[in-house]
């Protein structure tokens, strides 16, 4: 009997080693264990304007059922950002605004003929144009290391947002009055080795930046490059999305704001990101109320927004959302105050927009 215990035993922990030598990172979907509060917030707890989306909606049906979702969910307005000009804009404009106030639609820059003699008054000609049309804002502007490779309608690699020629456009949307959305550099654990200490390892075979490629330039730099922008046209609003993509260190992103006046930040598609740290992440938004502002940027779903505001709102503790977030970090609710909550949510966007 003894021995036949002995080799089930021998058998089991064979086979349970080989089981876990056949799991795959990729597919790995941990479940919490924990038997503790689990909340679920339908509407959010005050008005939401919403400052970053994108045109997920393709027809007027779409639309109409993604204002029945903000309308469920307490948003009161969303702004699209296109990255688009021409008449590319023009068609998404004019699909959006027929709704009234709630959405605003921002337009991108024109990078058509980056390094032609000229460049600079044809793309404030068209900037002009596209707020005559109704474009509100600009944005996304994204650069992940390249230069204005990731966003516009013409890529523009080798342009960064301290680019003498970047530097006219950004002042003339200061004189419009016009924000500016930036995405500038990718979270960190992009720009470090892939091995066995890459705390963003479980998402690294979809998202990963070339850090071989001597174009690239590195994380530090690419926040240089916002600060010189911010810093170079003080008559601005600069609104960094994603918290500047410093969410493994929100001191770099407070520093900034200590220093400049006319930089905001969003908090859209980096909620996974800064959830696993709730105490840090929570008094950072305590501090920086009247500068951070609500955003999603991860389509029209209404589990999209219920995630946010259980994030936001609640003090749930290790739950996962393998659905809307790839990483396998335990996620924790930030229990954010009514005053931090209103100015986060709708306040400071109206600040903003006027």
């Amino acid at each position: 009997m003894n021995r036949i215990i002995l080799l089930l035993c021998i058998c089991f922990g064979i086979f349970s080693s080989r089981a876990q030598e056949d799991i795959l990172l990729k597919d790995y979907r941990p479940k919490s264990i924990y038997n503790i509060q689990k909340t679920v917030i339908s509407k959010a707890k005050y008005p939401i304007i919403d400052v970053h989306s994108h045109p997920y909606a393709s027809s007027d049906e779409e639309i109409r059922a993604w204002i029945m979702t903000m309308d469920a969910k307490g948003v009161e307005k969303t702004i699209i950002l296109t990255y688009q000009t021409g008449t590319k804009f023009d068609s998404i404009y004019n699909a959006y605004s027929k709704y009234g106030d709630r959405f605003e639609v921002w337009c991108g820059f024109d990078y058509s003929g980056y390094e032609e003699p000229g460049y600079v008054q044809k793309a404030i000609k068209e900037l002009e144009r596209c707020f005559k049309v109704g474009a509100k804002g600009v944005g996304e502007l994204g650069d992940k290391g390249l230069g204005m490779a990731n966003s516009g309608p013409t890529p523009a690699p080798g342009m960064h947002f301290n680019d003498p020629r970047m530097q006219p456009l950004l002042k003339r949307c200061g004189e419009l009055g016009m924000p500016v959305n930036i995405h500038v550099a990718e979270p960190i654990w992009m720009y470090e080795p892939i091995d066995n200490q890459n705390d963003g390892l479980m998402n690294a075979a979809k998202w990963k930046i070339d850090t071989s490629n001597p174009n690239v330039l590195p994380h530090a730099d690419l926040i240089g490059t916002l600060e010189e922008a911010v810093s170079n046209n003080p008559g601005t609003t600069f609104i960094a999305c994603h918290y500047a993509n410093c969410g493994y260190d929100l001191s770099i992103l407070g520093n900034l704001f200590d220093k400049y006046p006319n930089l905001y930040a969003d908090i859209s598609a980096r909620y996974a990101e800064v959830a696993p740290v709730p105490r840090a992440t929570k008094a950072f938004f305590k501090k920086y109320q009247d500068r951070l502002l609500y955003g999603t940027d991860m389509g029209m779903d209404d589990s999209m927004y219920q995630t946010t505001f259980r994030i936001l709102e609640t003090a749930d503790e290790h739950f996962y959302e393998n659905d809307l977030f790839s990483y396998h970090w335990p996620l924790n609710g930030l229990d954010l105050d009514d005053e931090t909550l209103r100015k986060v949510y709708s306040e400071n966007a109206r600040k903003i927009l006027k």
